[in-house]
């Protein structure tokens, strides 16, 4: 520890030599040298050397200049040096014509100030560049290396800098050109900045930090081969989701590696920005929607909060997002151990004590249990994310479909009447509009009862309907990203199969406003716009992948799977709700005796044990549940019917 403070000690005041070394020179000039009327006498030489040393090096140090690492130094390093010394001029000049001593002019005295300022500035600036141009053992002649090229107008190429990987930037912006200085700094950095591509005409043209900035029509396939570039990285979070789709296939198709310079896409506060893999979800996708406003922050600071399945795919967005709104306490409940503590982990490393974070290990089935967290916590928002999904597997596990879905939900409606909860709001699907398999009908049920609830209980109640959620467990995207690493085929269940797609982020803020929207009873649906073709979904991803021969292959519907999924998104049958991509639709709520009277058929079902008696009850119990055969049937018909329109259409023309 001695030699460390020792050395610092030694850097500090081999700084004040050469700063004194400096000033030597500008006072031998200015008072020494100078031969102007004001010539100063010896000892007038000596009284105004001692006044103006000490105002300038007393300030200096007390400023402590002589403490700041100028290797790094930036703006406000500079800014510092510039207050300091003209703190120093003011006490000198005070000094000058209060003390008895030989005076000299205003315009000396400045010129004295000024000469020694822009000396130490110069010096520390040749320090910092000598420093960026290579490492510490060959600084002194790579720096002077640098003074000729540019005295010879040749890029001289380090050996260093050869062994780095070379990139240019894609935005000349903050985030670029922040980019850029944390590779110019980091001497152990694997990559060298080689230029900008911008099209700010502001800064075309010009250089940032010695490196070019091109227009997208000057950075040709050609220059960047001169500059050996071997990346493109992505810089400009702001950036249109085409307008990045289209440099990415321009570039990829180039034989350019990509990579992008910005948040994870499981963004959380307190994160930091860095250079990694494009995710395949930035370029099939629009831009991500912000659905959370002030409102939706507000109403949820404060509050205990109780989520349900929150290890869960959406549970745990659910948390992040929630733990941004200063929530009094979140209580993580799961019966899954492993993602209740991955997201515990995350949300510590980022709040630590700020949050107030419980995890309770639990299934919503069993009733005793619950009933001791709603007595130990007693939540005042209850969110249900906690639900069987997968709708292959809910065909053949019918009974545990309906004991988890359905009566998980029952338990926890039960539970916020009796520990009297604010508000119950519960994560819905599209596949419960007209459903064609268990787990969609068993979640029209569960918003049935919520409804229901809502007409008699004293708890406020909503339910949020949404799509398919982009990188969820069990979603189609990360099948598709496996069956194409492992070099295909990547398999459909039908090539005509359509899709609504949203994000993880945007549905569990979906579900988070609607929520604070909810005044009792909403069923409310997002309009996600266009939906997806799930081939053209599979084509993409294979082509912007850039792995060649990857086939696709129909294994035809899945047990329970429809072409299409609906939401009924149709405004004009749908009120509306302050945000315009929220709506609420209208449904007649059941009364407590109908929904008693349809989950006592479904317990006596599923007491049988019984899958196929148990899907034939929650047929009758579930008016619009339907068979796939029939609503794809009709889809068939419809489409054929539209096929056949257009060669009439054809033939008419011909």
């Amino acid at each position: 520890m001695r030699s460390i403070g020792k050395k610092k000690r030694y850097i500090r005041w081999m700084l004040v030599m050469y700063d004194l070394l400096i000033y030597i020179a500008v006072a031998l000039l200015l008072l020494i040298l100078y031969r102007g009327p004001d010539q100063l006498t010896n000892i007038g030489v000596m009284q105004q050397t001692g006044i103006s040393f000490v105002s300038i090096f007393a300030v200096r140090l007390i400023g402590n200049i002589y403490g700041q690492i100028w290797r790094y130094g930036g703006i406000q390093c500079y800014v510092k040096i510039l207050c300091t010394d003209a703190v120093a001029f003011v006490l000198y000049l005070g000094l000058e014509l209060s003390l008895p001593v030989e005076k000299i002019t205003f315009a000396r005295l400045l010129c004295l100030s000024c000469l020694n300022l822009l000396g130490a500035l110069t010096l520390r600036m040749m320090y910092r560049y000598a420093y960026k141009c290579g490492n510490q053992e060959t600084r002194k002649g790579r720096f002077w290396a640098k003074v000729l090229d540019i005295v010879a107008g040749v890029k001289a190429e380090n050996v260093k800098e050869v062994q780095k990987i070379k990139i240019a930037i894609i935005g000349a912006g903050r985030v670029g050109v922040s980019f850029a200085e944390e590779l110019l700094n980091n001497e152990s950095s694997s990559y060298v900045p080689r230029c900008f591509i911008d099209t700010s005409e502001a800064k075309v043209g010009r250089e940032i930090h010695g490196i070019p900035v091109w227009s997208e029509d000057e950075a040709t396939l050609a220059r960047l081969g001169e500059l050996k570039v071997q990346e493109i990285v992505f810089a400009i979070p702001s950036m249109a989701a085409d307008k990045r789709k289209a440099l990415y296939e321009y570039y990829k198709n180039a034989g350019y590696k990509l990579k992008v310079y910005d948040y994870p896409t499981t963004y959380s506060p307190g994160g930091k920005r860095h250079m990694r893999e494009f995710d395949i979800e930035e370029l099939l996708f629009r831009k991500q929607l912000v659905v959370s406003d002030e409102r939706t922050n507000a109403y949820y600071k404060d509050k205990v909060v109780l989520i349900t399945g929150g290890g869960g795919s959406i549970g745990s967005e659910l948390c992040r997002q929630l733990a941004k709104m200063h929530p009094k306490k979140i209580i993580i409940l799961d019966i899954y151990e492993n993602g209740a503590y991955d997201v515990q982990q995350e949300l510590k490393i980022v709040y630590g004590k700020k949050l107030d974070l419980q995890i309770e290990i639990c299934s919503i089935t069993h009733k005793k249990a619950l009933e001791k967290v709603f007595e130990r916590y007693q939540p005042q928002i209850v969110i249900n994310a906690a639900a069987h999904k997968h709708v292959p597997l809910m065909e053949h596990n019918c009974v545990e479909a309906i004991y988890n879905n359905v009566f998980g939900t029952k338990n926890l409606v039960e539970l916020c009447e009796q520990y009297g909860a604010e508000r119950f709001m519960m994560v819905s699907t599209d596949k419960a509009v007209n459903p064609t398999n268990v787990m969609g009908a068993t979640k029209r049920m569960c918003e049935m009862i919520v409804q229901s609830a809502s007409t008699h209980g004293h708890v406020k109640y909503s339910a949020t309907r949404f799509g398919n959620v982009l990188g969820s467990a069990g979603s189609v995207i990360p099948l598709f990203k496996r069956q194409i690493a492992n070099g295909g085929p990547v398999t459909i269940t039908d090539k005509r199969i359509i899709r609504y797609f949203m994000t993880i982020p945007e549905a569990s803020q979906l579900v988070l406003q609607s929520g604070a929207l909810a005044n009792n009873g909403e069923l409310f649906v997002l309009d996600m716009g266009q939906p997806v073709k799930i081939l053209d979904l599979a084509e993409n991803m294979i082509r912007l992948s850039g792995v060649q021969g990857i086939e696709i292959i129909e294994t035809g519907l899945r047990p329970g799977e429809k072409l299409y999924e609906e939401l009924l998104v149709k405004t004009e049958e749908l009120d509306k709700t302050d945000n315009s991509m929220i709506f609420v639709e209208r449904d007649t709520p059941l009364s407590a005796e109908e929904i008693q009277r349809k989950l006592d058929m479904l317990k006596e079902a599923c007491d049988t044990g019984d899958d196929q008696v148990a899907k034939e009850t929650l047929r009758k119990v579930v008016p619009t549940f339907k068979k796939p055969e029939e609503v794809n049937k009709k889809v068939e018909s419809l489409e054929q019917a539209k096929e056949h329109k257009k060669k009439e259409m054809k033939i008419a023309m011909l």
